[in-house]
């Protein structure tokens, strides 16, 4: 081959176009080929597979087949599929904000000179960098300095330069020597797997002014940090081993634009304020004592009717939907969980004990014991499909460190179910689970904001056929209903597909909450059959189902969705009957007999405090209805009615006729 034949290469773009560019042509260099404006809109580049199937695969951290970001000064090789990218793509934000970690990085040992680095890596909505600090022990009163050298070296347009580390081993030994310990560990982890540094350049002078052992990839230089802000200081322990170094979590984000960021810190005061565990607090919700345990939660008489309201919901739509409700112990043989696999594959997470020299284990899941309620009885062909549900309480063994609320712990109560059926029932049964769960998240102003459908693993069990089947109904079922979806491809579970669904809460947070789980597994391993119409025996498909996913969780979001100001049906309290004066007292307790005897939730206020005092205390409390009494409304048997959730008085009605309006609109959220 000619030298002219090798001085060009050929890179794809995703539309399926070429270019043509001379050898050792980087990302610039393609974007500047485009146009000027791309090239100075341009972050970095990702490689994609070739559209038709061409090109280069790259490896990233231990993934093939996947694109892989690269910085903007890569150099490009043939055949290679390129796609630009710009601030308008939602994953330059990650290389922003992993380029504004080690700005961080370098700000906090500019300042603190015995400072020891370790990692630095993008998280939802931000990153976070730790930090060994002897000297001096981090508080929000530093951020101030910190955030001001940050932005002195990002005024520097420092470029941001990735170099290969020569001699790996040996460079180990010198970074040790140099008191970066951590990073020593790290390179040492990855020392034969071609590792490489990061070092921050001086634009002016040309020299090296900080250095971080990283894979990148990063903006081109620090000028193209404007908008962030630290955010949070915690502890932190080295590779999360509470064995190792206690080191000093900072906490931070970074967007493109000052909006942007701007944007996000009224959100992030916002869901403080709907904190759940501040809420709970305030309203008497629930509690969790070191005397119970941690992670293992008291739900308080408020928070508890919630909770009543939710299964008794539930309950009704389950029956509407063909659902036969069950109940399990809350701990079995170990005979159980061997014969599911959990001793095998989930025993760190169970609690045992020994009872009477036998083994027992808490159940950390419903689903074995549903099995064996199917496997007590022959079924034909024309009995499925079986549908059982459970507000299961099961148990699971986390670390107290990553207990967090509701939304983390030890003790909860799984709305689960299990639906056994034939295999051309699949589909029709995921469209009306699909339907179910989309009916009830409406009731709390919910929509799904992501739906995501994980396909087969390289490692599963089963035959091909029936998860080709199973993942055809799944995505038939999701297009059946229109509703839009992703696929992971190889990321379900290794004994069967699964849709996962996101719903958006009042202030745009997505929260994992629905699944729905095909299973070859436990009907295998507990030898499940019915009999089919030609009277051979089959085993039945097995659909995991939740809706809430737990209780516990559920009830945190809805408290922050909500803000602690739950709609009529769910409140604790839907009325609070206020007196203006003594002399109405007999009054409000006719009326609050009346309500009562409605099974409407009351509280009575017949103090005597003025009547604006009371209003307040209502609406601290969240009560969606407040009932003013006064002479008028004693003489003529009516009631004022003040709404929570409109902040102003709806007007004056006898009671009776208001008594309908409010017990229609609870009947109707509760199913009838």
């Amino acid at each position: 081959m000619s030298v002219a034949a090798t001085a060009f290469i050929t890179v794809h773009l995703p539309d399926g176009s070429s270019r043509t560019l001379p050898t050792g042509s980087t990302g610039y260099d393609l974007a500047a080929s485009i146009g000027a404006g791309l090239a100075k809109a341009a972050v970095a580049i990702v490689l994609e597979p070739h559209p038709l199937g061409g090109g280069n695969q790259h490896t990233c951290a231990g993934h093939s087949h996947g694109p892989t970001i690269k910085d903007f000064n890569y150099a490009l090789q043939d055949g290679d599929t390129v796609k630009i990218l710009t601030t308008k793509d939602e994953l330059s934000l990650d290389v922003l904000r992993h380029s504004a970690a080690h700005i961080l990085a370098q700000a906090v040992q500019n300042l603190y000179t015995d400072a020891k680095i370790a990692i630095g890596p993008c998280i939802e909505d931000g990153f976070y960098y730790d930090f060994d600090i002897a000297s001096h022990t981090l508080t929000p009163e530093d951020f101030p300095a910190i955030e001001a050298e940050m932005k002195r070296i990002a005024n520097q347009g420092q470029k941001l330069v990735q170099r290969v580390v020569n001699n790996p081993h040996e460079q180990v030994k010198t970074i040790r020597a140099a008191g970066e310990i951590y990073k020593a560990d790290i390179l040492e982890k990855y020392a034969d797997s071609n590792p490489t540094y990061y070092v921050c350049v001086d634009g002016s002078t040309g020299k090296d002014v900080w250095f971080d052992v990283c894979e990148g990839p990063h903006v081109p230089d620090t000028s193209w940090l404007k908008a962030f802000k630290l955010l949070s200081v915690s502890g932190a322990y080295w590779r999360g081993d509470e064995k190792n170094a206690q080191l000093q979590r900072v906490y931070a984000t970074a967007f493109w634009s000052q909006k942007d960021l701007d944007e996000f810190i009224q959100r992030r005061e916002e869901a403080d304020k709907r904190d759940h565990r501040k809420l709970a607090r305030e309203l008497d919700l629930f509690s969790i004592k070191d005397e119970v345990g941690p992670g293992l939660v008291l739900w308080h008489q408020n928070l508890a009717v919630v909770r009543e309201q939710l299964e008794t919901m539930l309950k009704r739509k389950l029956r509407k939907a063909g659902y036969h409700t069950v109940f399990t112990p809350h701990l079995a043989k170990r005979d159980l969980w061997d014969i599911s696999g959990h001793t095998s594959h989930y025993l760190e997470n169970m609690f045992t004990m020994d009872i009477e020299g036998q083994e027992y284990l808490l159940k950390p899941m419903n689903c074995p014991m549903h099995t064996m309620i199917f496997k007590s009885n022959l079924h034909s062909y024309r009995e499925l499909p079986i549908r059982i549900a459970e507000l299961g309480t099961v148990y699971r063994y986390e670390k107290s460190g990553v207990m967090h609320g509701l939304n983390r712990v030890r003790g909860f109560t799984q709305d689960d179910a299990h639906i056994f059926c034939r295999p051309d029932q699949v589909q029709s049964e995921i469209v009306s689970t699909i339907r179910l769960i989309d009916e009830i998240f409406k009731l709390f102003g919910m929509q799904f904001s992501q739906v995501e459908l994980s396909t087969r693993p390289e490692k599963y069990v089963g035959e091909l056929a029936d998860w080709d089947l199973a993942e055809s109904a799944l995505k038939a079922a999701l297009e059946e209903y229109g509703l839009p979806y992703e696929i992971n491809e190889g990321d379900g579970a290794f004994y069967g597909p699964k849709i996962d669904f996101k719903i958006k809460d009042a202030i745009g947070r997505s929260w994992q909450c629905s699944t729905v789980q095909l299973d070859f597994n436990l009907p295998e391993r507990f030898s499940l059959k019915y009999k089919d119409s030609d009277g051979s025996d089959k085993i039945p498909f097995m659909i995991h189902r939740a809706i809430f996913g737990s209780l516990e969780r559920f009830a945190g979001i809805l408290i922050e969705h909500y803000a602690g100001a739950f709609p009529a049906w769910l409140a604790p309290k839907q009325v609070a009957i206020l007196t203006i004066a003594d002399r109405h007292n007999d009054y409000a307790e006719q009326v609050a007999k009346v309500l009562s005897d409605a099974d409407i939730r009351v509280t009575l206020d017949t103090t005597s405090e003025k009547i604006n005092g009371k209003v307040r205390k209502a609406e601290l409390a969240k009560i969606p209805y407040m009932l003013v009494l006064g002479d008028k409304e004693a003489e003529t048997q009516t009631v004022s009615v003040r709404s929570k959730a409109e902040g102003k008085t709806i007007g004056s009605f006898p009671l009776s006729d208001w008594l309908g309006q409010l017990s229609s609109e609870v009947a109707a959220s509760l199913g009838g």
